[in-house]
């Protein structure tokens, strides 16, 4: 099957803006790009593009497709089912952010991924770690003062927990074997678990470097989530990948990024946004989850902007799950405050997304590539806060296919 698209602007952030272009797409493939007229088959489909934009479907490298807040609460109240189904309005959601790859930071199994794959809901394409490494009393260790352990389990999901080399070896292997494209790593404390602070780090450099080495073993990356400096030192040192939110960064770690090719996903949006709307009535560790988030968000904007100005790669990432879904775009007006011009930041969640997750078919329109994209109908180099609102986002193509049609555009 061929789609036509007629009369569109090109906007790919690693090259020069291009006007009244024709785009063929040939199953999920693009086929070819030109300003003159392109031969077709007989039965192709021919879309007008109303001179609208045209940009990548957008990666967003740090989200949770499966989850609705981590209320504790819901996992003891909710079915196991609901956990699952969560996905749809979740996914949907995403797409028509203009989000068409999405790297799952911890919820999403393998059997999430295939039945994304396999065109059983509309959702991004997946990457998964299916579930983080956390040590005993860490982020995310959700056992309870009362002795009741919140955390999700069944058949095919592995408990996270884990302490010494010989257990985080074998929960590396386990969460592998689950079916996991990246490992990541609670290395910090955290907001959304009691008990736990940001500022403090999170398994020692003989429990991170075992890691790393059984990932290296299967040219697996190696995510940290870590606010501490303390603690994203260990993970450099420990040839870690990326760092998560990266809260406390100061320049001479940021050097040290840079030096060890580290890359930074900041989720600048979910901070604030919690600290804007805060937590539900019935959330019984609000009070103590607001009064991290006064620390945080008081640095953590102007630490990444630090970061950028020493030159750490950073792409976009958004906590999404944590927030709620389809609001993902908002990042990049995060990212223009910080220092970023609107190609760099729209670069954030294409082309250097797609490099960072080792996905050379996707991140960028030319021939050859997957066919992902998005429309708008105004520029975003002019205005980047149009890519902010999903209403913008007129028309999503992924894998070749209408996932969104918004006003007949596409």
């Amino acid at each position: 099957m061929q789609t036509l698209i007629e009369n569109v602007n090109i906007i790919n952030p690693n090259d020069e803006f291009k006007h009244s272009q024709n785009i063929l797409i040939e199953g999920k493939y693009i086929k070819e790009i030109s300003s003159s007229k392109i031969d077709t088959k007989e039965n192709v489909n021919v879309i007008d593009g109303n001179d609208n934009y045209v940009l990548p479907g957008f990666i967003d490298c740090h989200a949770h497709i499966l989850a609705k807040g981590f209320h504790k609460e819901e996992n003891m109240a909710n079915p196991l089912a609901i956990h699952f189904y969560n996905g749809v309005p979740h996914g949907k959601q995403t797409i028509d952010a203009g989000v068409t790859t999405l790297r799952d930071c911890g919820s999403a199994d393998l059997g999430v991924k295939l039945a994304q794959q396999r065109g059983l809901f509309t959702a991004p394409k997946l990457e998964i770690c299916v579930t983080p490494l956390v040590m005993t009393g860490g982020h995310f260790d959700l056992m309870l003062p009362s002795g009741f352990d919140m955390e999700i389990m069944y058949p095919g999901f592995p408990k996270g927990r884990c302490d010494g080399p010989s257990e985080v070896l074998k929960k590396t292997r386990e969460v592998k074997r689950a079916g996991a494209d990246f490992i990541k790593v609670m290395c910090s404390g955290g907001v959304l678990t009691a008990n736990t602070s940001p500022e403090f780090s999170q398994f020692n450099m003989g429990e991170l470097q075992t890691i790393v080495n059984e990932a290296k073993a299967t040219n697996s990356k190696v995510s940290a989530h870590c606010h501490s400096l303390e603690g994203m030192n260990k993970c450099i040192d420990a040839g870690f990948s990326s760092i998560e939110h990266g809260t406390f960064i100061d320049s001479k770690t940021s050097n040290k990024m840079v030096e060890n090719d580290v890359t930074l996903v900041p989720t600048l949006l979910v901070h604030q946004y919690l600290y804007d709307n805060g937590f539900p009535s019935w959330d019984n560790y609000a009070d103590e989850k607001l009064e991290k988030l006064k620390e945080i968000v008081k640095v953590h904007k102007e630490n990444i902007k630090v970061a950028y100005e020493h030159g750490v790669n950073i792409v976009m990432g958004t906590d999404s799950g944590v927030i709620p879904h389809g609001h993902n775009l908002k990042e990049l007006i995060n990212l223009v405050d910080i220092g970023m011009t609107p190609k760099q930041a729209i670069a954030s969640g294409t082309t250097k997304a797609a490099e960072f997750i080792g996905r050379d078919d996707i991140g960028s329109i030319f021939e050859g590539k997957c066919a992902d994209m998005i429309f708008v109908e105004k520029n975003p180099l002019i205005d980047i806060e149009i890519l902010a609102d999903s209403n913008n986002i007129v028309g999503v193509i992924q894998d070749g296919k209408e996932v969104k049609n918004q006003c007949g555009v596409v």
